[in-house]
């Protein structure tokens, strides 16, 4: 074994380690936290155990059975870059007591072109064949058919190479040491008849009825719509009383790519040690904060998220990206989290996507029972089926600034089905309460009403605005609760008892004064608040998820609203924000025009800015 604290002869793995903390090369601070990370582990953990000859063999098998398949340096023995030695070191080389992988996940985050397929693919043919597991099933799955295929085409292109020091000719396939099902790039199935393993790759989705797999390597994570895949294969691998991992690979993802945000800030708290977890590996390798500024400028960042760069990946090649950064603004957001780990947002993010992040924060419950006493108004979307319904609450507090909260409903019907079209989690934000899923074919209103009457008997509510669509089947919720609303209908119609209903038109097709609740005032009060930093959101991946999706369409007045066909996604509960906002911001005007809100006296707008009467509305 290996000395504690210390890179013994034949231990590349640690020696990068070592080398990466001593800033022999350019490393960013994720990728230092892991090298920080193993050198410690070495030094002071008991319950695991460091073989640095399981990594070495590891290491060795790359170059001596496969040779690099494409670029300039097809042909020769795969030797596996500097940073690929310490990923599978560490991955092969920790055991448990009892000699099991220590790791059951790995996670893995580099720039574009830095070679993590082939190196996972690789990895695939070795657990599959010769690690010594009898029957060892390993998967590569992606969101799609295509992602699925990515690092799975590698190893297939591996099998059919040249193995190094064998005659001309000779590869694995023709040699009889793995039999490949499918001709040309129809490969479908990698199996090794000696250990009878398999190597499978499952595209669009669907998951091996009962597995008990050896290793599932999961490529392009940034791309994959919903977690499902990745959780039931988290859990098929801890039932494995043996060596068992999920491998996962990917690109910096988007902001508005929930599922690879998610997994890529739990792994860099893993990293950075915010989060505990022995068992899981992390490998994030971004450019710093402080370099983001200048990166298109500063090549001597350039490694610490390319860290092929000069090696297998020419300057020249991000050199030319960078050109283009420069000479079309519109693609360098693109290039920068591609190439450098700046994660961004959706393209067109409907407002300056830093100045929107800058106001979400998690309320808490101390937060919101600071809230009780100062005035609140409630904005509400009512889903037309089984899509979301959103209600924001939104407080001005004694310094005026907003603080806003929303609620969200689906049906669980189909639940999963939905979460594939509309390219969202449903499922996992249902379990992490951040939605709640109604039972039935439609969502139930009552549940809604629920929410809006105990807001009603908790704050300071001074009223509701809405969107006229499905309001009448609100209304019918809230009398079956027994709690009292009443719709304003103006200044000259008598009040009625409980909460106050004040319609809000939500297209710019309307003519407007301002008394009355609109799209265009709102959004525009809203964005006065981000920028401005006077509002805080509460940091729901919901409400962050329907900002990135948000397209704004304009009039030949300059009237502004969200344009529900033309995004990308839902946005029902940036919708209800931005009411809230225009709600709470209202000025209020002198005399018998004011009557503590605008009333829309003209025509309502229905969800998609055309117009319609309230009664058509609320059919």
């Amino acid at each position: 074994m290996a000395r504690r604290g210390s890179a013994a002869p034949g231990d590349p793995t640690t020696a990068w380690a070592e080398a990466a903390v001593r800033g022999d090369f350019v490393v960013g601070d994720l990728v230092r936290y892991a090298a920080e990370r193993h050198l410690r582990d070495l030094r002071d953990l008991r319950d695991y155990h460091w073989r640095p000859e399981l990594a070495q063999r590891a290491i060795d098998f790359f170059p001596s059975v496969f040779t690099i398949t494409d670029g300039p340096a097809a042909g020769k023995p795969f030797h596996l870059l500097p940073y690929h030695v310490f990923i599978v070191g560490s991955l092969m080389g920790w055991v448990t007591p009892e000699a099991r992988w220590r790791f059951r996940s790995g996670y893995v985050e580099t720039g574009k072109g830095q070679a993590k397929s082939p190196m996972m693919g690789g990895l695939g043919l070795y657990v599959m064949g010769w690690c010594g597991f009898p029957r060892a099933p390993v998967y590569a799955i992606g969101g799609d058919k295509n992602t699925a295929n990515v690092l799975f085409k590698d190893a297939a292109a591996m099998c059919r190479a040249q193995v190094p020091g064998y005659e001309d000719g000779d590869t694995l396939e023709t040699e009889g040491h793995v039999v490949l099902r499918g001709e040309g790039d129809n490969v479908w199935k990698i199996e090794h008849p000696t250990s009878q393993s398999f190597f499978l790759p499952l595209a669009n989705g669907l998951n091996q009825s009962g597995p008990r797999p050896r290793l599932v390597l999961a490529d392009e994570i940034h791309e994959f719509r919903s977690a499902a895949q990745l959780v039931t294969w988290r859990r098929a691998i801890t039932k494995v009383a043996g060596s068992a991992m999920l491998l996962m690979g990917s690109n910096t993802p988007a902001t508005s790519q929930l599922v690879g945000t998610e997994y890529s800030e739990t792994y860099q708290a893993i990293a950075k040690g915010l989060k505990k977890d022995e068992t899981a590996f992390a490998f994030v390798a971004r450019v710093d904060k402080r370099d983001r500024d200048t990166v298109l400028t500063n090549e001597a960042c350039w490694g610490k998220s390319l860290p092929a760069i000069g090696i297998t990946y020419p300057v020249a090649n991000i050199r030319e990206e960078v050109i283009t950064a420069l000479t079309k603004p519109s693609e360098a957001a693109s290039i920068k989290r591609l190439y450098f780990g700046i994660p961004t947002g959706a393209v067109d993010f409907w407002i300056a996507e830093d100045r929107w992040a800058a106001v979400q924060q998690v309320l808490t419950p101390e937060d919101l029972k600071a809230l009780q006493g100062c005035p609140c108004w409630l904005s509400l979307d009512l889903s037309k089926k089984n899509d979301l319904t959103a209600l924001t609450a939104t407080w001005r507090d004694g310094d005026g600034v907003l603080w806003q909260k929303t609620w969200y409903w689906t049906v669980a019907e189909r639940l999963d089905e939905r979460a594939s079209a509309d390219n969202a989690p449903y499922p996992e934000w249902v379990e992490l309460g951040w939605l709640t899923a109604t039972p039935g074919t439609t969502i139930d209103y009552t549940f809604v009403a629920a929410q809006v009457a105990e807001l009603d008997a908790t704050y300071d509510v001074v009223e509701l605005v809405f969107d006229p669509a499905k309001m009448a089947d609100f209304e019918t919720a809230c009398e079956q609760n027994g709690f009292s609303v009443w719709r304003y209908e103006g200044p000259n119609k008598p009040a009625g008892d409980g909460l106050k209903l004040v319609s809000h038109a939500q297209g710019p097709l309307v003519k407007f004064d301002d008394r009355q609740y609109c799209m265009p005032k709102s959004i525009e009060r809203f964005e006065d608040r981000i920028l401005q930093e006077t509002i805080v959101i509460d940091a729901s991946p919901i409400t962050y998820w329907c900002a990135g999706n948000a397209e704004i369409r304009e009039d030949g007045l300059k009237n502004r609203c969200f344009d529900k066909k033309k995004s990308r996604g839902r946005i029902d509960g940036l919708v209800t924000c931005a009411m809230g906002a225009g709600a709470a911001d209202n000025t209020e005007l002198k005399g018998d025009r004011y009557e503590g809100s605008y009333f829309v006296d003209i025509d309502a707008a229905d969800d998609d800015g055309d117009v319609v009467d309230d009664d058509e509305a609320d059919a």
